[in-house]
Formats: structure tokens, C-alpha cells, sequence
């Protein structure tokens, strides 16, 4: 008998956010902008798991390997003002 097979990841994202979206309907949201906060809710737990992840990565760089922990925080220092300045030359 073959194993079930396991949704992909876009399919779990997509009934997260069909989930979330009948939640704020349910709430009593309007129906037009339930997808859309939906959306912002999902979004923005994505950037606060990866910022965890990342202030996790430096301090696991800075207690374990100290003599790369200088260089990365300086290479993800040059990221940001990168993507400010790509943000600001958008507007």
C-alpha cells in the first residue's frame, strides 16, 4: 500500500491562507479585505520567524565561532543598506 502523499509547501500555504481568510470573515471582517490581512498576517509571522532565526544565527556565530562573527554582522550591515538604497531609488 503506497504512503500518503504529503501536501507541498505551497499547498499548506494556500489553506493557511484560505483558513486564516474564513477566520477574519468569520470575525466579521469585510469579505473583500479578509485575503488581504489574511495575507499581511501570514507575511508578517514569516518575517518574525526569520528574524529569529537570523538574531539566533549571530549569536550562535558570536558564542561559537567568534572570529566569524565580526564579518557576518558587517556583511548583514552592507545587506541592509543595499536594500534601503534599492528601496528608496523604487520611490
Amino acid at each position: 500500500m503506497p504512503f500518503p502523499l504529503e501536501p507541498s509547501q505551497e499547498d499548506v500555504r494556500k489553506q493557511a491562507l484560505l483558513a486564516l481568510t474564513a477566520h477574519f470573515v468569520n470575525q466579521g471582517h469585510p469579505t473583500q479585505y479578509a485575503p488581504q490581512m489574511a495575507a499581511a498576517s501570514i507575511f508578517q509571522a514569516d518575517l518574525e520567524l526569520r528574524n529569529a532565526q537570523f538574531s539566533r544565527l549571530l549569536v550562535w556565530l558570536r558564542d561559537r565561532h567568534p572570529e566569524l562573527y565580526q564579518e557576518a554582522v558587517d556583511l548583514s550591515e552592507s545587506v541592509r543598506q543595499e536594500f534601503e538604497k534599492r528601496v528608496k531609488a523604487d520611490y
